[in-house]
């Protein structure tokens, strides 16, 4: 009879957590590996305020994302860099209505390793290391010794080009028409560029602000002629940092229901604390405890 008992019970309980969980709104986000960091924080936290609802992150790039959305397989984009045309395209023929959401802002960082003596580059030198038609093939070329760099040839380091940051890096840096040079070392995660550059003397590399560390330096940028501006919340928030750049949530038309209270609840002062404390400027100015 106990052993009966027992059974019911477990089913019963079974039952109770299957309707609970079938009973929860799941939010499926994907896309940016800048975002992803701040995007699995914000799902965490909303859990708390509103345990009715489940948000789904993963990484994989800005493209990834973006592509996903346009095939309606996930709710929520993330982007670090606007959607091309031939996205917008796409997603049109396939019936998706894409609408862009700002939801921070992040300094675009210039890594070096911490006995690199550069403290600043230009936007024409960066150019010069990362394009195509650079000349910059060693270290000193740019008027640099740095030790423990063999031959002082630059090791150039990179992203995947389904990368957001890669996209954003290569306009700003490059131009609209300009190309990456042949035989840049290009990783899946932005934390993966700023471990390379830590453990790799000849190295530069470029990669969101909230993956800096202890470890590594971050070159001061200057663009025409201008005085070099550092990396920082404040510079990405007023935009003088050279390679400053808004970080974007996509959906497919306005949102609405669960997803709307999500997006409202990232814009509200607690979800833009949150991405603060990882690193990003936020979209408004907010009073965090």
């Amino acid at each position: 009879m106990k052993s009966k008992l027992l059974i019911a019970a477990i089913i019963a309980t079974s039952t109770l957590i299957t309707l609970n969980a079938e009973a929860r709104t799941l939010i499926q986000n994907k896309g940016s590996d800048t975002l992803v960091n701040v995007a699995q924080a914000w799902a965490e936290k909303y859990r708390d305020a509103n345990p009715e609802v489940a948000v789904a992150v993963s990484g994989g790039g800005s493209g990834t994302g973006i592509a996903a959305m346009i095939n309606g397989t996930v709710d929520i984009a993330n982007a670090s860099r606007k959607m091309k045309k031939k996205e917008l395209k796409s997603a049109k023929k396939q019936g998706q209505n894409p609408v862009e959401h700002v939801v921070g802002y992040d300094a675009l960082a210039v890594y070096l390793h911490s006995d690199n003596p550069a403290k600043s580059l230009t936007i024409a030198q960066l150019a010069d290391i990362y394009g195509r038609k650079g000349k910059a093939k060693k270290w000193t070329d740019l008027g640099l010794n740095v030790p423990g760099c063999k031959g002082q040839k630059i090791i150039v380091v990179s992203r995947q080009n389904n990368s957001g940051t890669y996209v954003y890096f290569k306009k700003a840096v490059l131009g609209k028409k300009g190309k990456y040079r042949m035989g840049t070392l290009d990783m899946h995660g932005s934390k993966d560029v700023v471990d390379l550059v830590e453990n790799t003397p000849c190295a530069i590399g470029y990669s969101g602000l909230a993956y800096a560390t202890d470890h590594v330096k971050l070159a001061c940028i200057s663009s025409n002629g201008a005085a070099c501006v550092s990396p920082s919340v404040a510079t990405a928030s007023d935009g003088s940092y050279p390679v400053a750049r808004p970080l974007f949530m996509y959906t497919n038309g306005e949102p609405k229901g669960a997803i709307k209270g999500y997006l409202d609840w990232i814009n509200s002062d607690i979800g833009q604390c949150i991405i603060l404390n990882k690193g990003y400027a936020p979209i408004k100015k907010v009073s965090c405890k």
